[in-house]
């Protein structure tokens, strides 16, 4: 996969010359302050789909092929990335706070973290409820990373992104992001919030160069619902992860796959990972994904 320079092009729709924004309660982000040459994925799903699950393990499998990895929670409960430091580590929205929000004062081990097998670990948190806009939190995190030199060390970047909320704050990472990645189950929920995140991805391609790699199935023991879709909107499948109770398992023992206990299953959980970050690194064609309305795709999933 080439490395792409994320700046956002100029618009294509009515209005021209408005900065990515206008018109929306959505915060606007620097277009200057961007990632570099690591190659950027942006993690979306249903919320409790099993992401930072997700996001941990494949941070651990890019590091087990030899990739400087870092890892970014974009979540206010900050619980990305416990597994891999067995620990809720303080957020960058905590560590601002102590200092008045002046940047300058902070170190990068105030708010960088190593895990297992070395993945650097970042949570950006969020402002309280109600009260802000996540974009903002994702800006303030990457320029932080970048005013210290972090990225300049670093080849796979894993943002693990709140939910199936799709507003301009928590679609930010996509300004940064090379390609995105939807974790979905093979049940109606996952599929119809899959679905709207499609649209907003889609969105976000007009302005920047982020664009759909594919599916990724978890806690699903089939994907013929997931395949369906698929086939009807233009995506793919990378890897399918079964609801395994050595998955449960891993979550209470905060730990990542590759920490547990061998067995069969685990060792084919452990190299499916490995393929996909194999996959991804090597490059994935981008997909041209067109969402479906809701009316239609209420009326394709399942069956009578």
């Amino acid at each position: 996969m080439n490395v792409i320079n994320k700046q956002p092009k100029a618009s294509t729709n009515p209005g021209d010359g408005r900065i990515d924004g206008d018109g929306s309660v959505q915060v606007h982000l620097d277009p200057h302050v961007t990632i570099g040459s690591a190659k950027v994925f942006s993690v979306y799903g249903k919320g409790g789909i099993g992401k930072s699950t997700t996001s941990s393990n494949l941070s651990v499998a890019f590091s087990k092929l030899g990739k400087r990895v870092l890892q970014i929670g974009c979540d206010p409960k900050h619980d990305s990335t416990f597994t891999l430091t067995k620990q809720l580590i303080p957020t960058v929205i905590d560590v601002l706070e102590t200092v008045n929000f002046h940047s300058e004062e902070l170190r990068i081990e105030d708010f960088v973290f190593e895990g297992y097998n070395g993945v650097m670990c970042v949570e950006a948190g969020g402002p309280p409820a109600g009260t802000g806009c996540g974009g903002y939190v994702v800006g303030q995190t990457v320029k932080l990373l970048k005013e210290h030199h972090l990225l300049e060390d670093t080849d796979v970047v894993i943002f693990d992104v709140l939910g199936d909320v799709v507003c301009g704050g928590f679609a930010s990472p996509l300004q940064h992001s090379d390609r995105a990645l939807i974790v979905t189950a093979n049940d109606f929920d996952s599929i119809f919030a899959m679905n709207r995140i499609v649209a907003a991805i889609t969105a976000k391609s007009r302005d920047y160069d982020v664009r759909l790699s594919g599916v990724i199935a978890n806690r699903s023991a089939g994907t013929d619902e997931i395949d369906r879709f698929n086939a009807e909107v233009g995506l793919q499948r990378l890897a399918h992860f079964p609801d395994l109770d050595v998955i449960r398992r891993s979550r209470l023992k905060k730990s990542t796959l590759f920490e547990m206990e061998a067995s069969p299953e685990l060792e084919a959980v452990q190299a499916e990972y490995l393929n996909l970050a194999q996959s991804l690194w090597s490059g994935t064609e981008p997909l041209d994904a067109t969402p479906m309305k809701d009316r239609n795709l209420f009326d394709f999933l399942g069956f009578d």
